[in-house]
């Protein structure tokens, strides 16, 4: 399995300090399962959080995939924890259309509540993609280029506080 690793590093200059500089480094102990840390060195309360993601149940022709995971709360809350499941599925195959939407629910300890979470990623030519997150409060809409084993990625964080993010599986 290559790419066991992967560290990535997010900076959103206008957000919350916890979410202004974020680094990860996980490691995918099996192709449906990775876990790791998260860095907020900016944070007043929380400087590591865990990150894990396990797929559950894997996509097929007609079934959606079915994930499950933790991270930090959202980008909005300055502490606080998220445990979320997820049903995807990649509609190309059905529509012809290369998206894959996704859906389902979080719990954030920041404000001790249920949300429903979703959002959509649409692939384009030339390994660029956006992917359009809904967190149970805003939309964060991201576009992404690829190339080997490198992502970049720029965001508007609530639909208008710019950033940017890297990552590398090696």
């Amino acid at each position: 399995m290559e790419g066991r690793w992967i560290a990535a590093v997010r900076v959103i200059p206008d957000a919350v300090k916890r979410a202004r500089w974020r680094n990860t480094l996980q490691f995918r102990f099996l192709p449906t399962l990775s876990a790791g840390v998260e860095l907020n060195l900016l944070s007043e309360k929380e400087i590591a959080n865990p990150l894990a993601n396990w797929l559950a149940v894997t996509e097929t022709k007609t079934r959606p995939a079915l994930i499950f995971g933790t991270s930090s709360d959202r980008i909005g809350t300055p502490t606080g924890q998220s445990f979320f499941g997820t049903l995807s599925k990649d509609l190309k195959s059905h529509t012809g259309i290369p998206i894959a939407p996704y859906a389902g629910v979080t719990y954030g300890t920041y404000e001790d509540k249920w949300r429903p979470i979703g959002g959509v990623n649409i692939r384009f030519p030339h390994n660029f993609s956006s992917l359009i997150i809904f967190d149970g409060v805003k939309l964060h809409p991201t576009a992404g280029w690829s190339y080997r084993n490198f992502t970049f990625t720029f965001l508007l964080a609530a639909g208008q506080d710019p950033g940017l993010a890297a990552s590398v599986a090696f």
